[in-house]
């Protein structure tokens, strides 16, 4: 019988070491990788059964990559294996369509379990966070998460790169598109969330966890 096979994203080498021992009892791992960009070529080009996937990564976040791979397939299954314990990082990944939202500190049992809710088409969600998650959502419905989400997926994507130090040429010729082009959004940015500064732009990049430096 073919075992389901798992694509895992997570930019810590030690956690993802950690992970494929896990993981490997049970599941096929056919790809491990460090970023979310990479993450969305392994899960286009490989059709994993589930996706895991840390949320804060290099080059583009677990949840952009997310909102990309549902593009091409609705289907696309991601359990979230992450450090933040926070109600906007749950409510922004379940609201892009995660299967599973797992703090990294809570037992290797917790994660085998939303794999598996995962493949029969259910959300899991950590108990240490599910409560406060689920009130939330239910007392506040239309709102899905703060003001980071007054940016395009493309603004996004070009703000966590600008955190990440690249400079408008590196992130034009990452995305494949002009620096007039990066430059453009970049103002926009700042016009939207009455920013001022390149400064300011990263400082809410870190204060939204649109990047980690």
């Amino acid at each position: 019988m073919n075992r389901p096979r798992i694509v895992l994203a997570d930019d810590h080498r030690l956690v993802a070491e950690g992970l494929r021992s896990l993981l490997s009892v049970e599941f096929e791992l056919v790809a491990v990788v460090e970023d979310g960009r990479a993450l969305v070529e392994a899960a286009r080009k490989l059709g994993p059964d589930v996706i895991v996937a840390d949320i804060t990564m290099p080059h583009l976040s677990g949840i952009e990559a997310l909102a990309q791979l549902k593009q091409d397939n609705p289907a696309v299954r991601v359990v979230f294996l992450t450090m933040h314990p926070e109600v906007t990082y749950a409510r922004r990944a379940l609201a892009a369509g995660a299967a599973g939202y797992v703090l990294k500190h809570s037992a290797p049992a917790e994660l085998i379990a939303a794999i598996r809710a995962a493949l029969d088409g259910q959300t899991y969600v950590s108990p240490s966070v599910a409560g406060s998650i689920f009130r939330v959502m239910s007392e506040q419905p239309d709102q899905v998460g703060g003001p980071e989400l007054s940016l395009t997926p493309r603004q996004r994507e070009i703000l966590q790169l600008l955190a990440e130090g690249r400079s408008a040429k590196e992130i034009g010729d990452a995305l494949a598109i002009s620096t007039r082009t990066v430059e453009f959004h970049k103002y926009q940015m700042m016009d939207r969330l009455d920013l001022h500064t390149n400064a300011e732009l990263v400082r809410f990049a870190l204060k939204h966890g649109i990047a980690e430096i």
